[in-house]
């Protein structure tokens, strides 16, 4: 069981807090052990939209795999908003020095950068404030108009709906990108880009579409993409025809079911040889029977536009 306790400010936006919640409650509704819990300063918090929230004034000595997540507020600048106290600022260091994670959401990055933890560190923010917070933390690097950063363990977003790439990052980081692929299905959002590096999920990648059918089609392709599935039998599992599944994943992804598979396949391939394995023995465990044609997909991703 792991805990998300998020660290409240006064004035807190309310997206900002329950975009991440809301990813890791729907994760833990699909059977992943989360608990989420709520601290702050005070016992009562408003929210920016003015709605009081509750929370305990107690914190907690978080375990490892546990993550303190400090959302964002609504300020007119970074120096002019609410500030932690050194029990805070304390609490989120020694977390981090225990080996834990602790990310942020918008105007939360001044949290971590007034606790230190940006120091020698790629973060970002919410554009409004990223010269700001550039000049208040000159020993962080901030990363301009990127959706999140990951840099030993310290996560920062740029804020607003951006937390929910944030969590479902850091979901799929734990859980598997096909079970950051549900949450976010289940949710009706994509699930999108760092915008900054390349996505390393195909199965994330592709899911930004709202067809239920498709979704249903690559739900049985991610559990099974080492595994041949002719079309056949692919578009029977989701009740349709095989016209009818073709035309429909290629509208909503832009590729077609075998491509898709194969896409999900060099990615497994070229993970496994970057760690060592070879091309031939990558090939047979992501289910190609000839090695060759692993080759020419590596040839033609590689191969330039």
């Amino acid at each position: 069981m792991s805990r998300i306790l998020f660290l409240l400010a006064p004035g807190v936006h309310l997206l900002d807090l329950a975009g991440p919640a809301q990813v890791f409650s729907t994760a833990a509704a699909f059977g992943h052990a989360y608990t989420l819990g709520y601290v702050a300063e005070q016992p009562l918090v408003t929210s920016a939209q003015g709605l009081p929230l509750s929370a305990s004034t107690e914190l907690p000595v978080p375990a490892r795999d546990d993550l303190l997540l400090v959302p964002g507020w609504s300020t007119p600048s970074l120096r002019r908003g609410p500030q932690f106290g050194p029990e805070a600022l304390a609490w989120l260091c020694a977390h981090h020095d225990r080996g834990g994670t602790v990310a942020s959401v918008c105007a939360g990055a001044e949290a971590l950068g007034s606790a230190g933890l940006l120091d020698g560190r790629r973060c970002t923010t919410h554009h409004d404030f990223q010269e700001e917070l550039a000049a208040r933390h000159p020993r962080a690097t901030v990363v301009r108009d990127v959706l999140f950063t990951v840099d030993d363990r310290v996560v920062t977003s740029a804020g607003i709906a951006s937390g929910i790439d944030l969590a479902l990052f850091l979901v799929a980081g734990r859980h598997g990108p096909a079970a950051a692929a549900q949450v976010a299905r289940d949710m009706v959002v994509y699930a999108r880009r760092n915008g900054h590096e390349r996505q390393h999920s195909a199965m994330l990648r592709h899911r930004a579409h709202l067809d239920d059918t498709v979704h249903r089609a690559q739900d049985v392709i991610d559990r099974s993409y080492a595994d041949r599935l002719p079309l056949a039998v692919l578009a029977a599992s989701v009740g349709v025809s095989e016209r009818t599944l073709t035309r429909q994943f290629t509208r909503a992804t832009g590729l077609t079911p075998l491509r898709y598979q194969q896409t999900l396949r060099l990615e497994r391939a070229e993970h496994l040889i970057a760690h060592g394995s070879t091309v031939d023995a990558a090939s047979r465990s992501v289910g190609f029977e000839d090695p060759r044609m692993l080759r020419r997909l590596r040839a033609r991703e590689a191969a330039p536009e």
